[in-house]
């Protein structure tokens, strides 16, 4: 029986010492073996202005650790007949468009509905997720997808647009709000007092910390301005989240069966396994399987995690974007189970495309180690995963190996993919300036500029959008954040791939939105 190093406290706390000095936000971990808790440890502050120390009962959001519950929450509904997996959508949820294929309940919980992601398709058509909106608004925004990123179980892509769908499903079955539904089935049989949805940022409650960012000044508090459902919307303890994974071992809430389907991967249409179940992901980290689900928002990050081949569990909520909780948890486990890390894999630095697909990647290298970047964010790599380079963040199914041609061989989803560098000098073949428009979705764009960069202007009924452009290639071209400094190194929020009559935005989580040349 594996049993923890006598320096494990030291070492895990090294993994925080950044949080250890004054007038900083921090996190709270515990760490349990086989259901005992052999470490539990607060760092930092939850409010930097008031000097409030950050504890076991600090309430946290921890964002797409909603999904599990919401999940949970549906395969009740389905033990009570009031619905199946196979459901499909539109037989719940009117609103919600049939598109190229059918799309069923088990595809929105297993995150291979294809449906684009609402978060980015906000943002795209010009509404900040910093901006006051309401779910009303989300569902206008899903009403107008035209396509769908791929046919459904074919792929696996996240999508908070699904989970947003089934707490719709779960309200209008239960004729109740998300959180009353969350409360009487779920958090008081287990005693999670603290546990609940909070549908907004900004809402006054004791104990809730502030959730934190970090800019080139200093630490600043962020919320975002949308409305939270079952897709990424509760917060809750280190204490409650204690008791949550050892419900999943041990269920006094729910059956058994229903976390064993949960923690089963979904296998896609070519065979293939993916990673992803249903509310739960299951991988393998140094020959372990690794059970939980991560969460991400505005300014704060959070991860469960159960080794259930070892019986380490590990829970992690941070009020600030700076604690990479996925890889940290990762560390935790290498201190623990004794690993060693592997050698890094030579992925040369530098950007590059998908042949034949919309998809670009870079490789940069930090301390000469190559980590991973694309519209999704950065963040390095488990170079131990079977096949190649895997990156390490929660939600990817893409591991890459190089070529001596120097192209990277890609698996995504169990379907290979190829990889070739994009030259460092690019110049697109012809000036994209013009207007487009997206008539299905109600969104304008004009571009103006020169055959290397300019500038993007989009309109709709929900905002505007102004960012520049750069050329990637001479039929690609790099969307990037608003408000960057193209003389810097920029990292882009998407791709416009140049068609026949337009262009596409593809990013890391909206595929071919397509624009026709007004």
């Amino acid at each position: 029986m594996t049993r923890a190093p006598t320096d494990f406290d030291k070492r895990v706390d090294a993994l925080f010492s950044e949080f250890s000095g004054p007038e900083m936000p921090g996190a709270v971990v515990a760490v349990t073996e086989n259901g005992r808790e052999i470490f539990a440890k607060a760092y930092g502050l939850a409010n930097i202005n008031y000097d409030v120390p950050m504890g076991r009962k600090t309430i946290i959001r921890i964002g797409s650790q909603s999904k599990q519950f919401a999940v949970l929450l549906i395969l009740m509904l389905e033990a009570e007949g009031k619905l199946t997996l196979d459901d499909e959508v539109q037989k719940h949820l009117p609103y919600v468009p049939r598109l190229e294929y059918p799309v069923t309940l088990r595809h929105l919980a297993s995150n291979t509905s294809g449906y684009r992601d609402h978060l980015d398709g906000m943002i795209v058509s010009g509404l900040s997720i910093f901006a006051p909106s309401d779910r009303q608004t989300v569902r206008d925004v899903i009403a107008k997808q035209d396509a769908l990123n791929f046919k459904p179980g074919s792929a696996m892509i996240y999508s908070n647009a699904g989970f947003f769908m089934l707490s719709d499903i779960i309200e209008q079955i239960e004729g109740a709000p998300f959180n009353e539904v969350l409360h009487k089935r779920i958090t008081s049989p287990l005693g999670m007092n603290d546990t609940s949805l909070v549908l907004r940022d900004g809402m006054a409650i004791k104990r809730l910390a502030a959730h934190y960012t970090k800019r080139a000044d200093g630490w600043i508090q962020l919320g975002w301005g949308l409305e939270f459902g079952g897709e990424g919307g509760m917060v809750s303890t280190l204490n409650d989240m204690v008791v949550w994974q050892q419900n999943l071992i041990d269920a006094k809430v729910g059956k058994t069966e229903m976390y064993r389907r949960m923690a089963t991967p979904c296998v896609f249409d070519n065979g293939a396994n993916g990673f992803y179940g249903l509310g739960l992901v299951t991988d393998v980290y140094r020959g372990r399987r690794a059970v939980g689900h991560g969460g991400s928002v505005a300014g704060g990050n959070s991860q469960s995690m159960r080794f259930i081949d070892g019986g380490l569990g590990i829970v992690i909520i941070a009020n600030n974007d700076q604690v990479a909780a996925f890889a940290v948890a990762r560390r935790i486990a290498d201190i623990y189970f004794g690993d060693a890390a592997p050698a890094p894999i030579e992925l040369a630095p530098g950007r590059y495309r998908q042949e034949g697909g919309p998809d670009v990647f870079e490789i940069v290298a930090k301390d000469g180690v190559p980590t991973f970047l694309d519209s999704g964010g950065v963040c390095g790599f488990d170079f131990g995963h079977p096949g190649g380079a895997k990156p390490e963040r929660g939600i990817t199914d893409l591991v890459l190996s190089p070529r001596p041609d120097g192209k990277v061989d890609g698996i995504f989803c169990g379907t290979p993919r190829l990889y070739a560098p994009l030259g460092p000098d690019a110049r697109a073949a012809a000036p994209l300036a013009g207007r487009y428009a997206n008539k299905a979705q109600g969104l304008e764009v004009e571009i103006d500029g020169d055959a290397q960069r300019g500038m993007f202007r989009l309109r709709s009924d929900l905002g505007s959008m102004n960012a520049p452009i750069i050329t990637a290639a001479s039929d690609l071209w790099f969307l990037l954040q608003p408000g960057t400094n193209m003389r810097h190194d920029p990292h882009w929020r998407a791709t416009l791939s140049v068609t026949a009559d337009g262009f596409e935005i593809n990013s890391d989580r909206v595929k071919k939105w397509r624009f026709t040349r007004a």
